[in-house]
């Protein structure tokens, strides 16, 4: 039985390989010199997550998440320090943004603006104009 590959295309696999290995080298270099803007949440990212958390839209996971930081089990500085990131529900709970997370992400890879993908994540009040009489919905019989 012979060796499918020669020494020379053997040895180009081996140089290929290490130059790729270089390279992940100097990007993570170039990547822990760093430096985020994000000094964690503020007392008003928290307060805000509060509010989300209680309200009816908010996802199990979140509201679960609350209910253990009410009863002082947690605080919401544990979680966004990262102290209490193994924990299940903590998980399960930052799970549920990952969606949303990932076109944000993906938004940012397509050469984005970071702080426009930042706003066009929150939520925008709904404009209501009441006097305005037309229909808001059509059904197929409204023509």
């Amino acid at each position: 039985m012979t060796f499918p590959y020669d020494q020379a295309r053997l040895q180009a696999l081996f140089d290929d390989v290490d130059s790729r290995i270089s390279g992940l080298d100097q990007v993570a270099q170039q990547a822990s010199q760093v430096r985020t803007r994000s000094k964690g949440l503020s007392e008003q990212d928290i307060a805000e997550i509060e509010r989300f958390a209680r309200t009816p839209g908010a996802p199990k996971e979140l509201k679960d998440i609350q209910r253990r930081v009410e009863s002082g089990e947690m605080s919401w500085q544990d979680i966004s320090a990262g102290r209490v990131v193994n924990d299940e529900g903590v998980q399960k709970a930052l799970a549920t943004g990952l969606p949303d997370l990932q076109r944000a992400y993906s938004a940012i890879q397509e050469g984005q603006d970071v702080e426009d993908v930042i706003e066009s994540g929150r939520p925008r009040a709904v404009r209501r104009d009441d006097d305005d009489d037309e229909p808001t919905t059509f059904t197929k019989d409204a023509w």
